[in-house]
């Protein structure tokens, strides 16, 4: 059976006596008001106090939909995509029988349809600010993320991710959030243990715009898992677990990574937004085995998963925003734990700096490849054309390119004159690779520049020589 059955046809009766073509339709559509409110009275009667206050041999039947009811109300599911239903819902007060339902139903199928009902009504502006200024709705609707079943935590998020994207009520949302503490466990408990990737990306999704909206609920939320763990025994460990945000965002990351890219994306611009601050940076490195899991999930995916040597140059506009959100919280655990164990080691070896410079350099060089691109598709464009075909793409490209030459500029800073001879060997550390790199580090970098050259005429004095022959500003006055 359809998920969402496409909405019933007018009836014979109805054809005959021009009702569905008349006062009985719903806006300009042809769903019929009739049927409606008898679906909706079917919905009321559910959670009628006559049907609520039944035994406990009955609470089994409470939990399955009658197949007809979930008939119907799939169809008005489908149906609230179109305003003037979503507007006609609206006007029936059918949000109300909704929170009624939610409230006292125990059936997950009715209550995730429902939600998927007021997710789908949220979409539409003035109805939203209807949905998000009514408390009591807002308190129920909060309280379905408490939910055991994946696919009503699913709609939830969607209509949260709704609510939050409309500016006139985002921050009503914000403020009932943070009020409401259990939600964070909530939250990490489906990032931590949900094997669902749709609800993972949507959770996800929420999370990123509320850190993205409110810095203040982001450091509550950061500091959250440290208060957990400093306050509670030892001993009730394993029946409260304590929920660090990043171990949760980390793994909820893995489970995506295969499957949505674009899930990932979410995952890593969350990490990212964590940086902004340093008790989010803190929250990433001051625990060992947290910072070197972030440390090592992320250099995977730039070593061995993005932008690799086989990839089409083209790769890197798909790409883009991952690669720069992943470039920026290793640079930010870099800069701020070079000195921890798990960078030391990969130090040592020589591991460490070589494969993110061949990476660095590759992105680099693909940017160019993509830019050039760019540029003569749009030779034959206005100059009113050129600058609304490039804004977006070049915003993201450019901030990709600071991200990436900052990075660089600190690893080149740390490379000693054994890591660039292995370099050379292995080839991360060639004359067009450096050259590449030069490319995009001069003017702003010169002094990094210059220092690494030093030491690479300590090591091939020709390679060094050429090098300062393409690049005139760098070389020494004798």
């Amino acid at each position: 059976m359809d998920r969402n059955p496409s909405p019933p046809p007018p009836s014979r009766d109805e054809e005959e006596d021009g009702e569905v073509a008349g006062g009985d339709c719903i806006g300009s559509t042809v769903y019929s008001k009739h049927w409606l409110f008898g679906v909706l009275s079917g919905l009321i009667q559910i959670v009628s106090p006559e049907n609520t206050k039944s035994s406990s041999d009955d609470e089994e039947q409470q939990m399955e939909l009658d197949e007809e009811m979930e008939n119907e109300i799939c169809r008005v599911w489908d149906m609230s995509m179109d305003e003037d239903v979503a507007l006609f819902l609206q006007e029936f007060n059918a949000p109300d029988i909704f929170m009624g339902v939610l409230a006292k139903s125990k059936c997950p199928r009715l209550r995730e349809i429902c939600v998927g009902i007021l997710g789908n009504m949220a979409c539409f502006q003035e109805i939203c600010v209807s949905i998000s200024s009514d408390k009591n709705l807002g308190q129920v609707l909060l309280h379905c993320l408490y939910d055991s079943d994946p696919p009503t935590l699913l709609e939830t998020s969607r209509l949260l991710l709704t609510c939050l994207s409309q500016t006139e009520v985002a921050s009503v949302w914000v403020e009932r959030i943070r009020e409401h503490p259990a939600i964070y466990d909530s939250i990490c408990f489906i990032m931590s243990s949900s094997t669902n990737v749709d609800l993972l990306v949507k959770v996800g999704e929420v999370v990123d715009k509320l850190f993205d909206l409110d810095e203040k609920l982001m450091l509550e939320w950061i500091r959250n898992g440290a208060t957990q763990a400093l306050d509670q025994p030892q001993e009730d460990s394993e029946e409260q677990p304590t929920f660090r945000i990043v171990p949760c965002i980390l793994e909820a990351a893995k489970q995506v990574r295969s499957e949505n890219p674009e899930g990932l994306d979410v995952y890593m611009h969350i990490l990212q937004l964590l940086t902004t601050v340093d008790d989010g940076i803190q929250a990433i490195v001051q625990c060992p085995d947290t910072g070197k899991d972030t440390w090592n999930l992320l250099f995977d995916l730039v070593c061995h998963e993005f932008c690799q040597s086989d990839d089409p140059p083209i790769i890197l506009q798909e790409q883009k925003t991952v690669l720069a959100s992943v470039f920026s919280v290793l640079s930010a655990i870099y800069a701020s734990q070079a000195e921890q164990d798990y960078l030391k080691i990969e130090k040592g070896k020589y591991h460490f700096g070589l494969p993110l410079i061949d990476s660095l350099i590759r992105v680099l060089q693909n940017m160019e490849h993509c830019q050039k691109k760019t540029e003569n598709s749009t030779e034959s464009n206005t100059e009113e054309t050129k600058k609304s075909n490039l804004t977006q793409d070049d915003f993201h490209l450019k901030i990709l390119k600071d991200i990436s030459c900052e990075f660089l500029s600190n690893i080149f800073q740390a490379l000693t004159k054994e890591t660039v001879a292995q370099g050379l060997k292995e080839g991360q550390l060639s004359k067009e690779k450096c050259s590449s790199a030069f490319q995009n580090l001069l003017p702003f970098y010169s002094l990094v520049v210059e220092d690494f050259i030093k030491i690479l005429h300590e090591v091939d004095k020709a390679l060094g020589d050429d090098l300062e022959e393409s690049f005139p500003s760098l070389k020494v006055p004798t």
